[in-house]
Order: C-alpha cells, then sequence, then structure tokens
C-alpha cells in the first residue's frame, strides 16, 4: 500500500516506522512547509496514493479533508480538536464522493476499552447512589482538553447514566496519556483505566483503518472498523 502522510510530528513518525514494518510505501510526507499549499495543490501532491493518514492540527482538518476527497484518496482523521467541524467535514466527503474513517483514538485498546465503559454503564444505571466521573491525563504539548477519547467516553456514559459526568483533565511532562472511567458511592468506587505506554498502538490503528477503508467511500468511525474486525473473530 503506498500511504501519504499528513503531518510529520511524533505521531507522523511514528506511523512511517510501524508502516515500514507492515512493507507499506509512505509516497508523500505533507509538513509545515506545506502549509501555504492550495487546496487544489494540495490535492495534486496527494493524488495517487492509496490512502492517506492525517495526524496534525485540528485547524488544517477541513483543508485536508477536501484535499484527499478531490483527489480520490481516501483518509484516516486520526487529529482532534475538530470536532464542532465534524458535519462540515462529512458533506465534504459526500459532495466528493470521497471516503474518511475518523476516531477519538485509533487505539485497539481504546477502543474495547469503550465497549467496556458502555457495559459498565448499562450496569451501574441498574442500580442507585452511583455517579459516574471520567479522569484522563496528557503530555504537556496536547492542546485539547478534555480530550476527545474523554469525550466519546463522556457521550457513551450519558447514553446510560443521569446526571452530570464530571470531567477532569491534567497536562504535565511526557504522559502519553492516561483514561479512567469511576462509579463512585459511599462505601465503594469501581475504577476503569486505560493506560497508553506509547504513540505506537494508535499508529497501529491508523494504518489498520487505512487498509480497511481502501475501496470504500462514505464516512466511518473507526469504531465500525473494530466492530468488523470483532465480528470477524467471533466464533
Amino acid at each position: 500500500m503506498k500511504l501519504a502522510l499528513i503531518g510529520n510530528g511524533a505521531m507522523g513518525q511514528m506511523v512511517a516506522a510501524e508502516a515500514r514494518k507492515r512493507s507499506d510505501e509512505i509516497g508523500v510526507v505533507v509538513d509545515s512547509g506545506d502549509k501555504d499549499l492550495s487546496i487544489d495543490q494540495l490535492a495534486d501532491k496527494l493524488r495517487g496514493h492509496d490512502a492517506a493518514i492525517d495526524f496534525s492540527i485540528g485547524d488544517a482538518v477541513l483543508k485536508n479533508v477536501e484535499a484527499c476527497a478531490r483527489a480520490q484518496v481516501p483518509l484516516v482523521e486520526g487529529t482532534t480538536g475538530w470536532k464542532d467541524k465534524e458535519s462540515e467535514a462529512k458533506q465534504i466527503v459526500a459532495r466528493h464522493n470521497g471516503a474518511l474513517v475518523y476516531g477519538a483514538n485509533f487505539s485497539i485498546g481504546v477502543n474495547l476499552f469503550y465497549r467496556l465503559t458502555e457495559h459498565a454503564a448499562k450496569l451501574f444505571a441498574a442500580v442507585e447512589g452511583y455517579d459516574a466521573f471520567i479522569e484522563e491525563a496528557h503530555h504537556n504539548r496536547k492542546k485539547d482538553a478534555p480530550s476527545g477519547t474523554a469525550l466519546k467516553l463522556r457521550d457513551i456514559l450519558s447514553e446510560h447514566v443521569d446526571g452530570d459526568i464530571s470531567t477532569s483533565s491534567t497536562r504535565a511532562g511526557h504522559i502519553p496519556g492516561t483514561h479512567r472511567v469511576g462509579f463512585d458511592s459511599e462505601p465503594d468506587q469501581v475504577l476503569l483505566t486505560h493506560i497508553a505506554r506509547s504513540r505506537q498502538g494508535f499508529a497501529s490503528g491508523a494504518l489498520v483503518a487505512a487498509h480497511w477503508i481502501t475501496g470504500r467511500t462514505g464516512t466511518f468511525e473507526f469504531a465500525e472498523v473494530i466492530d468488523e474486525i470483532l465480528k470477524r473473530r467471533s466464533p
């Protein structure tokens, strides 16, 4: 598979390293030096690739979605901080009959954590006396807070749990990413925790999504990719 990488930061470099392990080819890297390219110029640069993976910045997402759609290159959108532009991105993809898969977190483990959280929320919704809460921590270079993953967890909980869901964020040092979902009562507390040891899981998941979306059109959440994998591997 010939991939285009958008963003040459730590995540972009991790994706490139993981891609080479899987014998995928990196055709082009779009970095900060390309920020002044027009959408058409960016589309020309991306055209001919099997898929593109974007780990850049939230403010650039719509431009990257438009360029990939015009170039007919399926896009895996791993950038966070653009949730308010989600409906516009979907319209762009539909207008050009393009392909997009996006998610708050591309870690396989986190996506299984979502499912554990949903199951736990259903259990605790059936009893009285428990308040749900979320705690998340990341490195001090992460700009958005709460994280996209925390917002997704809050959405999952709110489907089943009444009342406000307290969500706290910490930005310090070099923390790769920690998320806790808690259910607290007077007699006890139950915690579910996901700790990312490195960014490798995000890169691996993005590559899984890139292979999955090839040949498809439309907009998909990464959860749909995971659902298909789980169905395929279930007895």
